[in-house]
């Protein structure tokens, strides 16, 4: 069965499941998104690894790289292989060199870690027929913020500290702060504000 080849261009609160996040999966060579439902451990796990942080202690997901990698086992590749009453179901296709093994995973934590190894990520044909959607122009190609439910509104009321209006040695110890509190979500806000400046 013919494999397509998918990127992360996507991540943010979920407007429609309370204390979930939306994964927003693009297709390589073509315009057809496959969003995904995952819970906030999963989100932060794949966001922390894209935007680069390192957490004050190893994640799950740290920890198994670490033990794969111990014994000389690498991810080759991550496959969303099928799709059951709503629910996508991944594999891991591992291998030490000699034997190459499948193993069968959680999509999101699938993601996190292709994102950890640096591996492609695949689906097939009838999955994004069935559950992708067509976007015109440029819609998702981003990485938003993970954010709260209700942050927007609480920013509106000055009770969420506006980064825009810090100094950037301000930001950078306040981006220390928050991952040695583990407070992830606040530190890939900080991490966000810091970038724009670069970029600027």
């Amino acid at each position: 069965m013919k494999k397509i080849k998918l990127d992360i261009v996507g991540l943010s609160y979920s407007q429609t499941q309370s204390g979930a996040y939306a994964l927003v999966l693009g297709e390589v060579s073509g315009r057809r998104r496959l969003p995904i439902i995952i819970g906030s451990f999963e989100a932060q796990a794949i966001a922390i690894e894209i935007e680069k942080m390192t957490p004050s202690r190893p994640l799950t997901h740290d920890l198994f790289k670490s033990f794969a990698q111990a014994y000389s086992i690498n991810i080759q590749e991550v496959i969303i292989y099928n799709l059951v009453d709503g629910i996508f179901y991944a594999k891991l296709i591992c291998s030490d060199g000699k034997k190459t093994s499948e193993i069968d995973a959680r999509t999101s934590d699938a993601i996190a870690m292709a994102v950890r190894f640096s591996c492609p990520i695949y689906t097939h044909e009838f999955i994004l027929s069935t559950a992708g959607i067509v976007i015109e122009g440029n819609d998702f190609v981003y990485l938003e913020n993970l954010s709260e439910p209700g942050e927007e509104k609480q920013a509106a009321t000055g009770s969420v500290t506006n980064y825009t209006s810090l100094s950037t040695d301000e930001l950078k110890n306040l981006l220390k702060d928050a991952l040695n509190e583990e407070a992830y979500e606040k530190a890939a806000k900080i991490r966000d504000e810091l970038n724009k400046r670069k970029a600027s």
